[in-house]
């Protein structure tokens, strides 16, 4: 049996707001010690990783451990419904095939629950070690949020640097460049504002700026976000909920191109030498009629009879030959190729008439 009652609903609507675009479907593990996630993208280029420790709840009841898989934008729908002042509840049984939701308004004159189906989804807890940064940023969430945004209108892609001057966030696009920096500054007044860096050694990674500007949507649940970096390791984006645990995104750096080639630039395969190509003869438009040709009877005498255009081709005579730029009493007849079966045969002319010609429209 699983039960918990958090004050704050509003916290863990602002948690499946922050995720939801990020992880669609994700087991949640209960335990005594607390509510926790562990979930990729679906690119499987980031991981989110979510612990609500037990003592943030108001009541707390995990008999056994319990894995608990939804689908994140159903859950965010069903949250939806709370109201920002109204007091969470989820209750889900051992073997259940549902999870049920009530909000409890503050004055408890409004009760309502709703009940969510659960999902079988198999998945591998990743293991996550404790490592030590060469650098960490603590800063205003609210200023890095900002930074992300207004990158991401000149670039894809966000390279951060930190040394001892400071944290810089630069981009380069096709209309331009752009360099924002943030030097440590710490204030008494307003401790949420300050800039804190605690760096070993410089540190420059790039990172795509699509997934950062999805991590800040985070930013309501923290005044601060802290970015760890590495040289070797992924960035983490943390932001600390109200003492009750965390919600960190882990992004692995781009690999500049010319890394990746040893500095190269790999020359391109030579492409075979294509023979030119074949251009169809074009025939003339005839609006789906066959076209007409012109042709030409010739009359003759018995003399000019023996005379007359032949055709010498599997022993066969033609009285009608085919004249090409010719005009009607001329007389001179031109000789085109034609095929006849599967042998080419010319026409051989032994001799120019002058006898009249009568022009045909043959089909």
């Amino acid at each position: 049996m699983l039960e918990l009652r958090l004050v704050q609903g509003s916290v863990i609507k602002k948690v499946m707001e922050s995720i939801k675009d990020l992880v669609n479907d994700a087991n949640f593990d209960c335990s005594s010690t607390g509510f926790s996630l562990q979930a990729m993208d679906s690119s499987h280029v980031a991981l989110v990783s979510l612990l609500l420790r037990s003592e943030g709840f108001e009541h707390y009841r995990c008999d056994r451990n319990l894995s608990i898989g939804m689908n994140m934008g159903n859950m965010a729908k069903m949250l939806k419904c709370a109201g920002n002042d109204d007091i969470v509840t989820i209750k889900a049984d051992d073997g259940g095939d549902s999870v049920t939701f009530m909000f409890e308004s503050p004055n408890q004159d409004k009760i309502a629950d709703f009940e969510m189906k659960l999902m079988d989804i198999d998945s591998e807890h990743l293991g996550i070690p404790e490592s030590e940064y060469e650098a960490i940023v603590r800063m205003p969430s609210t200023e890095f949020a900002r930074i992300c945004k207004d990158l991401s209108t000149i670039g894809d892609t966000v390279v951060i640097s930190i040394t001892k001057e400071g944290v810089k966030f630069s981009t380069k696009g096709d209309i331009g460049t752009a360099n924002i920096v943030c030097r440590q500054h710490t204030s008494v007044d307003n401790p949420e504002d300050a800039t804190i860096i605690e760096m070993e050694t410089p540190v420059s990674l790039t990172f795509a700026l699509r997934y950062m500007n999805s991590f800040t949507k985070a930013t309501p649940l923290a005044s601060q976000v802290t970015v760890s970096l590495s040289s070797e390791l992924p960035v983490v984006v943390e932001y600390k909920i109200a003492e009750m645990g965390y919600l960190r995104f882990y992004l692995a750096p781009k690999i500049e191109e010319d890394e990746e080639m040893g500095g190269q630039q790999a020359q391109p395969a030579a492409e075979p030498t294509k023979p030119p190509e074949k251009k169809a003869k074009v025939e003339p438009e005839t609006n789906g009629e066959a076209p007409k040709r012109r042709v030409m009877k010739i009359d003759l005498d018995e003399e000019e009879e023996e005379m007359k255009p032949t055709i010498a081709a599997n022993g066969q005579t033609a009285d009608y030959v085919e004249v090409v730029g010719s005009k009607p009493g001329t007389g001179i007849v031109k000789p085109k190729e034609e095929i006849i079966g599967d042998e080419d045969v010319k026409l051989s002319i032994e001799k120019e008439t002058n006898g009249e010609a009568e022009v045909m429209d043959v089909e």
